[in-house]
């Protein structure tokens, strides 16, 4: 009878198993190799941004909200690593050099560390932004950029940056001149506070709506003293801008005293709100 150990090709089997176990083996510890190192593999953090293309243009405007004095940005911050059932700590820092945003000015120094919450992979930064009134006429920046900590390192240096634009300057849009005339920032600030309004369409057919979101406006313009105190629910304020004096107030919202339109009498005895340039808004 014929047994395993005296046919004639045992040799080839023999080998050919051999290698096939040799490098089932060496597969095996690949992988365990892998996970160790996946496992073992350090937190890191980045800022979520969706495109690479726009990490530079988080813009953040007040220019549509008058009544804000400030703001929170929430810029995306997300692990790379394996979650954990504690809280971390992660740290951020503006980049003054390239900067031109004034800190405790245009927006509120930042903390020393921020926490990424147990068992999360995904946090936000709060970036507090001031509405100043230099935002009117000139936008500013700040690039934050976030660091390694005790918790978390920083691998990828693409993506460690970002950009905040703080703006509050308002720009005419094409359908202005259509339904309102003359344009200034001053005189679209008060479009919006009167109409609530963002924009109107260059339709024909909307014609004697987009009238009377114009008549609003002008009927505010005519008799400012009247629409204050008719909307005390809008919060507005009008006060001389001197004691006693009668020919300069000053209009702002009560929660953004720091934000102020100059409203004028003119030598016919009427008064007219002053805009950016020094003209009567008309």
């Amino acid at each position: 009878m014929e047994t395993v150990n005296s046919h004639p090709m045992y040799p080839h089997y023999t080998l050919k198993l051999l290698c096939a176990l040799a490098g089932l083996s060496f597969l095996l510890s690949g992988c365990e190799k892998a996970g160790l190192t996946m496992y073992d593999h350090p937190a890191n953090i980045y800022f979520d941004l969706d495109n690479d293309d726009l990490r530079d243009s988080i813009v953040y405007t007040f220019a549509y909200d008058l009544t804000k004095a400030q703001d929170t940005v929430f810029i995306p911050v997300r692990l790379s690593g394996v979650r954990e059932g504690r809280d971390r700590q992660y740290e951020a820092y503006v980049e003054q050099d390239s900067s031109s945003a004034v800190a405790g000015t245009h927006y509120e120094p930042l903390k020393p560390a921020y926490t990424l919450p147990a068992d999360s992979g995904l946090t936000y930064l709060p970036l507090v932004v001031y509405n100043t009134a230099d935002l009117e006429s000139t936008a500013v920046s700040l690039i934050i950029k976030l660091r390694a900590s005790d918790h978390f390192g920083i691998e990828n240096p693409r993506i460690i940056r970002a950009k905040v634009v703080i703006s509050a300057r308002l720009e005419q849009p094409a359908w202005w001149s259509m339904w309102l005339g003359s344009y200034s920032r001053t005189k679209h600030q008060l479009f919006l506070l009167v109409t609530e309004q963002t924009e109107l369409t260059m339709d024909g057919l909307d014609a004697p709506k987009n009238l009377y979101f114009a008549s609003m406006l002008t009927m505010m313009l005519n008799n400012p003293f009247g629409w204050v105190q008719n909307h005390p629910e809008k919060g507005y304020v009008l006060e001389p801008a001197a004691a006693g004096s009668t020919a300069l107030y000053h209009f702002y919202h009560q929660d953004n005293p720091g934000r102020i339109i100059p409203l004028r009498r003119s030598a016919s005895g009427l008064y007219y709100f002053i805009d950016e340039n020094g003209e009567e808004v008309r």
